[in-house]
């Protein structure tokens, strides 16, 4: 331990922490933009600036290590100047467009040049300019509005692992962007979303689809129905003064009709459906002796990561859809003739935590039901600037209960927000069909992961052996373990997004924690409201689902049958980045 004096207070630390931690065990907020506690810390930004005892110069106090007997002061009028300076200079190279800006009032930026007083600017000059890259499906750069934070190089390089980032060009021009400042679209980006969350400004955006749902439920011609995400349930009530975690499922239900939405379903039964199939699938795979492991397709950013970098093991990847698509192509096939609508009229839209969704709508193999299976994706943020927008409060809503028949959900269905919730889902129907016996331990938080986590599974004459991964990053650990012998896994379930998709790409953005594993612990506390609504639910198995029991009975037929392959399965192709053998270079 070692003691130091901040702004003459005296504060004892761990030795290696950085000034700007001791200030805040000191309760002293030092600002600063770049810097992401335990994920990036490349002393960019230089907002955090301090001025130290005997030194001639200020430090950045995020990677200035705390030394004993060090006097640190942090808001004398130097220092609070040459902040204000900095900032301005940040300005002075950003467009002032900010009334208009996606990210208006919950910019970083903006919210440091409110604190420190900034109304008029001193520093005049030339300011680059730079074509906004909208080619993604999924994600919107602008590059105007990027302050070189390197937010998005950390996350996507330490966490992802896709390596999409870096910086480019040189001196004033310098910007962070893909090679050559290109497109994402030229990259091997697969549109998690997660460099979104993390930027100050918003200089990456998701695509937006709000204007798409609003011509679409103005027609009187179409038929509006909705999907909501089991993750949306717990996140959406943050923007509204809940506490974190908070589930408002009803209220969310009558927010969507007061929308104007002409039948609002759940994507848990779709996730329930995904179960009973990506099951039987697993089932089938023990019977021949593999391909094992069996991976998880639920999320469209693993599977995109997965025929990118790992384009060898397409095979092992689930054939089942993810629920978004499962409950698309029932929408305009099974609840198309059960309601007597012409699919053609049927206009799905999808309320996702996730900005890959935007994506995975797109790819050609999800038009099974005749029709683009899923018309439009909104992100958790998309519909809160909804509901903004239409004057909605859901705290003002009484609860309401979901249409049938695609309402209808387990609370297996529920946790497949959350990491391990797909794997633990699929346990408990998997375990009763291998063992012919009842599970009396529905909670299996031996496959609830905060990061990477293995279990061993009785179940009947099987002992499986399964995984979780959080993250891409987690991912590529874990396969390249396999790949070298080490490991070997019955099932895997892969979420690209920390938390799994309570930490989804499209979900609300956080400014108050300056703290990645932080942020890490805030998305846990929205996978608990998820878990407390399973606990809650009649059923908490998709084979129970009496509504999923029907669709079998009435339309499907077996799991794993014609009709159920042809409309929620779909293969994936190799999408292989480089060429197996070193290009040759000739004089």
């Amino acid at each position: 331990m070692i003691t130091l004096t901040i702004d003459n207070q005296q504060v004892t630390v761990e030795e290696g922490t950085s000034v700007l931690e001791a200030a805040r065990q000191a309760g002293i907020d030092i600002p600063t933009l770049c810097y992401l506690k335990d994920l990036n810390a490349p002393a960019a930004c230089r907002v955090c600036i301090v001025q130290v005892e005997g030194r001639p110069t200020f430090d950045a106090s995020c990677v200035l290590p705390a030394e004993n007997g060090m006097v640190v002061y942090t808001n004398t009028p130097e220092v609070l100047a040459a902040r204000k300076q900095i900032l301005e200079l940040f300005l002075s190279d950003h467009p002032f467009e900010c009334l208009t800006c996606e990210r208006s009032l919950n910019c970083e930026l903006q919210r440091l040049a409110k604190r420190y007083g900034i109304r008029d600017l001193h520093i005049e000059g030339e300011r680059n300019h730079f074509l906004v890259d909208d080619l993604s499906p999924s994600v919107v750069r602008e590059p105007d509005k990027c302050i070189r934070c390197r937010r998005c190089v950390a996350v996507c390089e330490d966490y992802i692992t896709a390596f999409v980032y870096r910086m480019v060009e040189r001196s004033f021009q310098s910007i962070v962007g893909p090679a050559y400042n290109g497109s994402l679209m030229e990259t091997s980006c697969i549109y998690c979303g997660q460099c979104i969350t993390v930027c100050p400004t918003s200089a990456l955006r998701e695509k937006d689809s709000t204007a798409l749902v609003w011509e679409a439920l103005a027609d009187p011609e179409l038929h509006v129905v909705v999907q909501t995400a089991p993750s949306i349930r717990s996140t959406i009530s943050e923007e509204f003064g809940f506490p974190v975690g908070t589930p408002v499922e009803g209220q969310m239900v009558a927010a969507l009709r007061r929308l104007g939405f002409d039948r609002v379903f759940d994507d848990c039964f779709g996730a329930d459906v995904c179960v009973m199939e990506e099951s039987t699938e697993f089932m089938e795979r023990l019977e021949k002796g593999g391909p094992f492991p069996q991976f998880t397709s639920c999320c469209p950013s693993w599977v995109l990561f997965c025929e990118k970098f790992y384009p060898q093991l397409v095979d092992n990847l689930s054939e089942v859809k993810s629920p978004q698509q499962i409950f698309g192509a029932l929408a305009k096939t099974y609840y198309a003739r059960q309601s007597g609508i012409d699919p053609a009229k049927i206009f799905v839209v999808s309320i996702m935590p996730c900005t890959s969704k935007k994506y995975e709508l797109l790819r050609p193999e999800m038009r099974a039901s005749g029709f683009q299976d899923v018309d439009a994706e909104l992100s958790t943020r998309e519909f809160i600037q909804m509901l903004f927008q239409a004057g909605i409060d859901i705290k003002k809503l009484p609860p309401e209960e979901f249409d049938s028949p695609l309402g209808s959900a387990s609370g297996a269905g529920i946790i497949f927000g959350s990491t391990g919730g797909v794997m633990e889902a699929t346990l408990r129907t998997v375990y009763e069909r291998l063992s012919g016996k009842p599970l009396k331990r529905l909670e299996l938080k031996e496959v609830r992961s905060q990061e990477y986590k293995e279990a061993i599974i009785h179940a009947g004459p099987y002992e499986l052996k399964v995984a979780v991964a959080r993250g891409t990053g987690a991912a590529r650990r874990l396969i390249d373990r396999m790949l070298e012998g080490k490991e070997e896994y019955h099932f895997v379930e892969v979420m690209a997004c920390p938390g799994g998709c309570v930490g989804g790409g499209g979900q609300p953005i956080y400014t108050e924690t300056n703290d990645w594993n932080e942020q890490i612990t805030h998305r846990a506390m929205r996978s608990r409201g998820l878990y407390e609504l399973d606990r809650e639910k009649e059923y908490r198995k998709a084979h129970e689902n009496p509504a999923v029991k029907k669709l079998y009975a009435e339309f499907l037929g077996q799991p794993g049958g014609p009709l159920a392959h042809k409309l929620l399965h779909s293969p994936h192709i190799s999408r292989k980045l480089y060429a197996e053998e070193p290009l040759l270079v000739h004089d």
